[in-house]
């Protein structure tokens, strides 16, 4: 390639060779690039490339040669994609080592290298370098204050956030569930009218020990894990510490609520706020999403997926709109001599319309007319191929994450086999 006149100057890159004049090296988009124009010396040149001819004028550049021909286009046309069937976060590094940056991206590009992003630090987060400094040969007997108490803070993250980073987190997450499964038990017992007897009264106050007792390991685990995070806020904002707030607190409040108004009939009239916030507990189901990776697979996919998700509910909002519509004029508004009264309003008939679209028909209620039950095929054959739309998105979001988590947990478990190795 020949941008300008006068001497050439020749970019050797991957093999790939560009020429152009002097002239354009000094204004060159590019500010690896526009840097050689500056060198007055072959020292500094030597600094910005990896080697120079001297005979040829030519500088050599070991970096992706497809991925500086699609730099080479943005500094041509000004448009900048990503090379097809290249990590995004690849080419991200190719742009960082030309001078570039992610605002030169065309917007679509963006948003996936934001969305590549964000999963690579979440990804990243726990693979932090376990290495000290001053721990090399050199190094020994020179660790800076603090490191002792690093590597502890950090052991004792890794042991409450990766089950299978270690023996101790596997016996921690062992534990863990047994008491959300004896929780699980104890909240379902206590519903069966056998167990809320009056003879049996002894019982129910063993479920509230044993309910305790849960209660007492959970918000202890939670609270170790608050202190040794890093980041305090990111804790808070992160799901399934919300989702542990959200299973603890309600007992919490439910004994505050019945040590203040005790039993009188202030609490009775409380009854159902307490009844609401006991089985509240079933939250603590959730907390097993952080041992076992399909749960985590569901969260992760839900959450890269939120815009099929919202694209999904609007089609089925719009359909169910214009059925719903449809079926209550037929059914019920052209007065035919045959009104059917569970189509006398739109609301009703969108009950109707949502149940059929899904194929569940509960067969409450139906059409009676001819052209209400003509309409009420369309409407479950519309309901089936809308909800089949979004579906191949999700399922290949769904396939992606569980690889990730899978690789991310085989890593750990190969720590694993060092530490017993060791």
């Amino acid at each position: 390639m020949n941008f300008g006149r006068g001497p050439p100057v020749v970019l050797n890159v991957g093999g790939t060779r560009y020429s152009f004049s002097r002239e354009v090296l000094k204004d060159f988009p590019l500010r690896r690039v526009s840097r050689l124009h500056g060198c007055l010396s072959e020292q500094d040149v030597l600094e910005v490339c990896d080697d120079y001819d001297r005979e040829r004028n030519e500088y050599f550049f070991d970096r992706h040669s497809e991925a500086f021909g699609f730099i080479m286009l943005y500094v041509r046309h000004g448009h900048l994609r990503f090379v097809p069937h290249m990590c995004e976060l690849s080419f991200y590094n190719e742009m960082i080592y030309w001078g570039l940056e992610g605002s030169h991206l065309d917007y679509c590009c963006q948003r996936r290298l934001d969305d590549r992003m964000s999963e690579t630090c979440t990804y990243y987060s726990a693979e932090e370098p376990r290495g000290e400094p001053g721990g090399g040969p050199e190094g020994k007997g020179r660790r800076p204050p603090g490191a002792e108490g690093g590597k502890w803070l950090e052991r004792m993250r890794r042991t409450f956030e990766e089950p299978t980073s270690s023996v101790a987190a596997q016996v921690l997450a062992t534990v863990s569930i047994l008491f959300v499964i004896v929780s699980m038990v104890v909240l379902c017992a206590s519903t069966l009218p056998e167990w809320r007897a009056p003879e049996n009264r002894s019982m129910e106050e063993q479920s509230r020990i044993i309910e305790a007792i849960c209660i007492g390991w959970f918000t202890a685990e939670c609270i170790v894990r608050f202190i040794v995070s890093k980041n305090k806020c990111e804790f808070v904002r992160r799901p399934l510490n919300i989702i542990d707030l959200l299973a603890i607190t309600p007992y919490y409040i439910s004994v505050l609520m019945t040590v203040f108004t005790g039993e009188n009939s202030q609490l009775q009239r409380a009854g159902v706020t307490l009844r609401v916030l006991r089985m509240m507990r079933i939250f603590w189901v959730i907390k097993l999403a952080r041992h076992f990776i399909g749960l985590q697979t569901l969260g992760l996919t839900l959450k890269r997926c939120y815009r099929e998700m919202v694209m999904l509910l609007v089609f089925i909002c719009v359909a169910m709109a214009i059925f719903s519509a449809l079926s209550q004029l037929l059914e019920n508004g052209l007065d035919l001599g045959t009104k059917n009264k569970d189509y006398a309003s739109i609301p009703a008939a969108c009950w109707w319309v949502i149940i059929s679209m899904t194929t569940v028909g509960y067969g409450d209620m139906c059409p009676i007319t001819v052209p209400g039950r003509i309409l009420g095929g369309i409407c479950v054959v519309s309901g089936i191929v809308l909800l089949a739309l979004p579906i191949t998105f999700i399922y290949h979001s769904f396939v992606q994450c569980y690889h990730e988590l899978k690789f991310r947990s085989a890593r750990y478990s190969r720590s694993l086999s060092a530490e017993f190795l060791n």
